[in-house]
């Protein structure tokens, strides 16, 4: 059954099934393309009639992810020039009231779009909870610091649909005052630069931040030297207007080329000392200090104001690294030769190896840097937000999702607990493994659903005295306070240690 719904910029029509209404690829502003690419996002214009709201939507133009990952996730390519749009499933269109959780996806920002099966919010949707999944500029589009161009055009993007869904979402049964914003990796890291930034307010009640950090933000200086390689790699000049004339191929080939020449050689004096220590020598695209969206690490904006602070609920995998070293190999290479070398590379204290390898002392060195770096890119910085939003005397909830995919040597790697939370386990056996267990999934979900609608996911509040985190490894996994907290103090004093 068809269903009609009014927005910004005329009717869409969606289809009903099963009692969930599903709206794909609407366009919340106008097409990035030209000299448009590099400005900020402006009102979408309006259309005549109904326009067809029936599949997805193009995403920013990107290159596929390398082929161990590739073999994992996909790869995300659906071509056109309207890629800032929404999805959006409702149990009720036209109904009114219900809490909306709104998604930003990952992909180190230059990968990802909401057209992948394991971010379809139907499952939400069924358990009466409207659900909108966002597109926003990537890569060069995105993120490149441009000198005569805005920075942050992707963060830009994301606060530009947030004030979509706040004028529309109640055309499609949702409370615009019950608005909790979720996102993983990329998505997990904007949404720690959103709730901490000074043009947000209003716009979400709650968030999420899944396998994510406040520490992925670069100073603007550094970002330009980054910018520099780019044109030159492209042949151009540094500036909007060159960038602008480039087409996709052009664009994904010199990011693609700085990319790799930046991780073979990671020199802080060449790419800037903040993109290497905040990108750990890996991300070479994400959002800088602007002093306008950005003013700084989220955790240290959120203890200067935290009349900023949100409900929150956060956490990470218990094995996040193991994605990017296992698949690709990587992991066979470190041993306990050449772990001093590789922690080195990445900028990280070989002391910190001495007590992870005697917490685990049947660990092999791949298993001891995984370790390390899971903690230095995502947990400890994902405690000290929650420890500022506590502070604030907002409720944080933390977890840690630690159940082992299937799949021989993933572990509880990144992306893993994705399809749990949105109870889409049947799409990602390539992630999973085979027979995960569903009564997990239903639980992390009902967790996520419980959040959204009134704010309590079912177990004890974080605080910096009571560092309370559920562990999702099992359907009847525990509540732990301060897990690992020696390795936990370890990273913090190597991480106070280092340029801010």
């Amino acid at each position: 059954m068809e269903t009609i719904v009014s927005v910004t910029g005329g009717k869409v029509r969606g289809v009903t099934r099963d009692g969930i209404a599903t709206f794909l690829g609407i366009p919340y502003a106008a097409a990035p393309i030209g000299p448009a690419r590099f400005e900020l996002p402006a009102r979408v214009p309006d259309w005549d009639g109904v326009r067809d709201a029936l599949e997805y939507g193009a995403t920013c133009a990107q290159s596929p992810y390398p082929a161990p990952i590739h073999a994992l996730l996909g790869s995300d390519g659906i071509p056109g020039d309207e890629y800032l749009n929404v999805n959006v499933w409702t149990p009720e269109a036209g109904g009114s009231g219900l809490p909306v959780l709104v998604w930003i996806h990952g992909g180190a920002f230059v990968r990802g779009s909401n057209a992948r099966p394991i971010y379809d919010g139907g499952s939400f949707a069924r358990d009466g909870v409207v659900t909108v999944s966002i597109n926003y500029r990537l890569g060069v589009s995105g993120f490149a610091a441009i000198p005569d161009a805005p920075l942050n055009r992707g963060l830009h993007d994301q606060v530009f649909a947030l004030r979509w869904v706040q004028e529309n979402i109640a055309a499609f049964g949702g409370d615009p005052g019950n608005i909790t914003v979720f996102g993983e990796s990329a998505g997990g890291m904007s949404i720690a630069a959103l709730i901490a930034s000074p043009v947000t307010e209003g716009l979400f009640r709650r968030a999420i931040i899944q396998s994510g950090n406040g520490i992925g933000i670069a100073r603007a200086e550094d970002a330009r030297l980054v910018a520099a390689v780019l044109a030159d790699k492209a042949g151009i000049a540094p500036t909007a207007a060159a960038f602008g004339e480039l087409g996709p191929d052009r664009l994904r080939a010199a990011q693609d080329a700085m990319a790799l020449e930046l991780m073979q050689d990671p020199d802080p004096a060449r790419w800037g000392e903040s993109v290497i220590s905040h990108g750990l020598g890996v991300m070479s695209l994400f959002p800088v200090i602007d002093g306008e969206l950005v003013e700084g690490l989220s955790s240290t904006v959120l203890g200067a104001r935290p009349d900023r602070a949100v409900p929150l609920l956060i956490g990470c995998t218990a094995e996040e690294f193991r994605f990017f070293t296992v698949p690709a190999g990587l992991a066979a290479g470190i041993t306990d030769q050449t772990l001093p070398f590789v922690l080195r590379r990445y900028g990280l204290d070989t002391e910190l190896a001495q007590l992870y390898a005697a917490n685990r002392p049947d660990a092999s060195a791949a298993d001891v840097f995984n370790a390390i770096v899971t903690d230095v890119a995502f947990r400890e910085d994902s405690v000290r937000i929650a420890e500022s939003v506590a502070a604030a005397g907002e409720p944080a909830y933390m977890y840690e999702f630690g159940w082992r995919s299937g799949i021989e040597g993933l572990g509880a790697c990144h992306v893993l607990e994705v399809p749990f939370v949105f109870d889409r386990l049947e799409a990602a056996p390539s992630l999973t493994g085979p027979n995960p267990p569903q009564a997990l999934a239903d639980r992390v979900h009902r967790a996520w659903v419980d959040f959204a609608t009134h704010g309590d996911p079912g177990w004890a509040r974080f605080s910096a005295g009571h560092r309370a985190v559920q562990i999702f490894d099992d359907p009847d996994s525990p509540v732990r306070v301060d897990p690992r907290a020696d390795e936990l103090a370890a990273v913090r004093a190597w991480r106070d240690a280092q340029p801010s």
